[in-house]
């Protein structure tokens, strides 16, 4: 059995980055200077809105993790390749959830700084995360994974 069949190889714990970001965002507009992200009501308004589209996502991806009985954690093995629920639209909808979280609290705690860490968050999962999981996918369901990774867009 190849090594990335037993279980993925992934560098980091993919909220690791988003957790980074928003707390360097704090503390950069706290103590260095204020970069707002304030349009009035709407900015709070759809701050939770971007909050409750994360969460609910990755409530919808958790119950969908349940139901094939394989597992959320990106150190194990996965024991069923999910292709429904929110895997219809997205390899990778925990993380999209995360990016609408991310730009939900950004917008609730008013600052654009945690959001200036997007491309190096982005670089962080495609190549610490995103890279080994799709590996493992690939040596452990072969021709399934690959017509469903073609199928389906990694994002959206």
């Amino acid at each position: 059995m190849k090594d990335e069949a037993r279980r993925p190889r992934t560098w980091i714990l993919p909220p690791a980055p988003y957790a980074l970001a928003l707390l360097a965002g704090w503390w950069l507009d706290r103590h260095l200077f204020a970069w707002p992200l304030d349009f009035g009501a709407a900015t709070r308004a759809g701050g939770w809105a971007l909050v409750a589209v994360g969460l609910a996502l990755f409530g919808w991806t958790l119950w969908t993790f349940a139901r094939h009985h394989t597992t959320v954690n990106p150190y194990a093995a996965a024991s069923t390749l999910c292709t429904s629920g929110p895997f219809r639209f997205s390899r990778n909808p925990i993380y999209l959830g995360d990016w609408f979280l991310l730009g939900g609290i950004s917008a609730l705690m008013g600052t654009m700084w945690p959001l200036a860490f997007a491309p190096l968050i982005w670089l962080a999962l495609r190549f610490g995360v995103i890279r080994h999981e799709e590996a493992h996918l690939e040596a452990r369901f072969g021709d399934a994974y690959r017509l469903y990774r073609a199928r389906v867009r990694r994002w959206i």
